[in-house]
């Protein structure tokens, strides 16, 4: 039976967000190795690797503090301790995988599973905050480099024979522009 990663990663999530939620809240006999444990129950059978959300859960909770202190560079506007318990823990599961794991999961895998459950249990807007996160910390790892770069060699420099693209959003804004009219679907007053 092959195993189903996404779904260890969602009851890893709930167990470091209960025992979190369980310690803040005084609870002395919160143990992330139990509660694993009993959030693992239900999902056995289809879970099938029951061993990765052990590993990830218990990698993430020994490392919570350096992960912590490794993110707040990423964020530098928005303290660890005021981040949604649940933007904060997907954030570490994320930072964990891409730094620790990068040999058994592809960067672009783990910022895309922790922005899928950044949608499902987070707020409106924590979807494109971890995906902004997590983006930094994979541009800090490779220094800027792409993932297609690394395989590809080093960019090729620009020729004075090719000319520079633009996005069609800032060519189609400075043709507006020249014509002194506002660009489609922007509104005057609207954030970019």
């Amino acid at each position: 039976m092959a195993s189903n990663r996404h779904l260890g990663r969602i009851i890893s999530l709930q167990s470091l967000y209960e025992y979190e939620f369980r310690s803040k809240a005084g609870d002395t006999t919160a143990d992330v190795d139990s509660i694993v444990v009993k959030n693992i129950e239900p999902y056995a059978k289809a879970l099938g690797d029951t061993e990765f959300v052990r590993d990830l859960t218990q990698g993430v909770f020994k490392e919570m503090d350096k992960l912590d202190e490794e993110l707040q560079p990423l964020a530098p506007e928005w303290p660890i301790s005021t981040i949604s318990a649940i933007d904060r823990n997907v954030l570490r599961i994320g930072l964990f995988e891409l730094t620790r794991r990068q040999e058994s999961v592809p960067p672009k895998v783990v910022i895309n599973e922790a922005v899928e459950l950044a949608k499902a249990f987070g707020s409106d807007n924590s979807s494109k905050f971890v995906n902004g996160v997590l983006g930094t910390a994979y541009r800090n790892i490779t220094g800027g480099e792409e993932e297609s770069d690394k395989h590809a060699g080093a960019k090729k420099p620009k020729t004075a024979s090719q000319p520079e693209s633009k996005p069609a959003e800032s060519a189609e804004s400075e043709v507006a522009e020249a014509s002194g009219e506002q660009p489609a679907g922007d509104e005057p007053g609207d954030a970019k």
